[in-house]
């Protein structure tokens, strides 16, 4: 396939580095104009404006947007003047499904097809094949699958409804992912401080070994002792968030559960760990870092002091 692609961040970058892989045509663009020098050096054809892409994609068009949730609807706006009825634009970033079901709409009275994609592996699964909960009218699902197949893992896509679907799965997912890290990042402070003197490296080879609680997790958190040394000097004991579990813990509090009815979700967990991150500011903690330290190593995110 042929599909346009703007945003060469170190998620697009790996992306569109993997569909050329996998024999697509790729025209991109970027700001950055060593990002973009970097993309045709894989293969792809570069444009310096969105109003390239009017005439370098012939027929109906697909153009897959990796950029922050922030300028989505600049990027749409500009977009939507060099397209034709029926073009399909993807966002794979992490924009609030709210946003996206709005977006969908006035898309869709311009002719356009608006889709949805939550990618989860973070720049190492965007390079080498990544988990994706899709949302978008069915029938154009069916026409590009072969292009979400080549961009995941083994029977790593699916198909989970209508506009906004895939954002909402997506944020829920990263939810969850907090409340996890928080758990980890708590018991390993107490393996830390307890009487015993554990090797923490050992730890987490053992837990990650058979155990109930083995997991990619667990596996990223041995990476980062191997690379820091358990006692993460180095790494930032103040936890950032960006977005999702706050929205997360939104929709809990007004869930919709039918077109005339929403219900309060107790999520206490999820809650906590969001709060945790907020008031880790001027409040480090070795759980803290150990959270920092899982963000760095699945999503490239900057944790250092």
């Amino acid at each position: 396939m042929k599909i346009g692609y703007v945003g060469l961040g170190k998620m697009g970058m790996g992306m569109v580095k993997l569909l050329l892989e996998k024999g697509h045509e790729v025209v991109a663009t970027d700001p950055n104009e060593e990002a973009r020098k970097e993309a045709e050096a894989a293969g792809a054809e570069t444009v310096v404006s969105l109003e390239e892409f009017k005439d370098k994609l012939p027929g109906e068009k697909f153009i897959w947007i990796m950029v922050p949730h922030q300028i989505v609807d600049t990027v749409l706006s500009d977009l939507a003047s060099i397209m034709n009825v029926g073009d399909v634009i993807m966002d794979g970033g992490n924009s609030n499904y709210k946003e996206t079901v709005r977006r969908g709409a006035e898309l869709k009275d311009k002719g356009l097809v608006f889709m949805d994609v939550g990618v989860s592996g973070g720049p190492s699964g965007a390079r080498n094949g990544a988990c994706m909960m899709i949302g978008g009218a069915r029938d154009k699902f069916d026409k590009y699958e072969q292009l979400f197949k080549d961009l995941s893992v083994s029977d790593g896509y699916a198909y989970m409804g209508e506009t906004g679907a895939g954002h909402y799965v997506k944020m829920i997912h990263n939810g969850i992912e907090y409340g996890m890290m928080q758990a980890i990042g708590e018991g390993f402070e107490i393996l830390k401080e307890s009487a015993f003197n554990l090797d923490l490296n050992e730890v987490t080879r053992i837990y990650n070994n058979g155990s109930v609680i083995e997991s990619r997790l667990v596996g990223w958190l041995q990476n980062a002792y191997k690379e820091e040394g358990v006692d993460l000097n180095t790494i930032s004991g103040e936890v950032s968030h960006s977005g999702e579990g706050q929205w997360t813990v939104e929709e809990a509090k007004d869930c919709r559960v039918s077109e005339t009815m929403s219900k309060v979700i107790p999520v206490p967990v999820i809650e906590a760990s969001l709060q945790f991150r907020i008031d880790s500011t001027g409040n480090p903690s070795y759980t803290g870092q150990v959270v920092s330290a899982l963000r760095n190593q699945f999503g490239g995110h900057i944790v250092k002091k």
